[in-house]
């Protein structure tokens, strides 16, 4: 049995977004107007939009749960969780998400996604999300941390918890 939990991204996401699209922006012309279109203000828009690039290219959009695995696609990155290797899952806590600090993904452009660091743990951690809310935290067997974000995350967390039914 497949089940689909598309991402949606709330307001907060959305006005993240718009500040870092008006910040780039406003540095980018500030820059062409400072230096009048020198190799300083080339080179900051071209490494801005390899980045902007890179982060759109990154955006989760949709979990796929089946019987065999989890699927966390992105735009164009995909993960994929076998559901033998996934150790335990548990519903967050909003305190839980006040020690994180981003190591290399994005940070509320058009979501949250990439590696952080827990700084309570001091340890790295993957999350794929939309929002802050309704998260969920996934431990695998090899002691990965990965958190998503997903509007049925209950659901979700009973899904994942039971035994995967074998095929016929």
């Amino acid at each position: 049995m497949t089940h689909i939990y598309k991402y949606r991204i709330d307001r907060r996401t959305w006005y993240w977004t718009l500040l870092y699209m008006v910040g780039y922006i406003g540095l980018g012309i500030g820059l062409y107007l400072l230096y009048e279109g020198g190799y300083f203000s080339a080179w900051f828009a071209t490494s801005i939009g390899a980045l902007l690039i890179l982060m759109a290219l990154s955006i989760p959009r949709k979990l796929i749960l089946t019987d065999e695995k989890l699927e966390i696609r992105c735009l164009l990155d995909m993960t994929e969780l076998p559901r033998a290797e996934i150790a335990s899952v548990r519903r967050l806590e909003k305190e839980e998400m006040r020690y994180i600090f981003p190591l290399f993904g994005g940070c509320g452009f058009f979501g949250y996604y990439g590696h952080f660091l827990d700084l309570r743990h001091f340890e790295r951690l993957t999350i794929y999300a939309s929002k802050w809310r309704n998260m969920i935290e996934i431990n695998t067997i090899y002691e990965e941390r990965f958190w998503l974000s997903c509007d049925k995350a209950e659901e979700l967390i009973s899904l994942l918890s039971e035994e995967p039914q074998p095929q016929a």
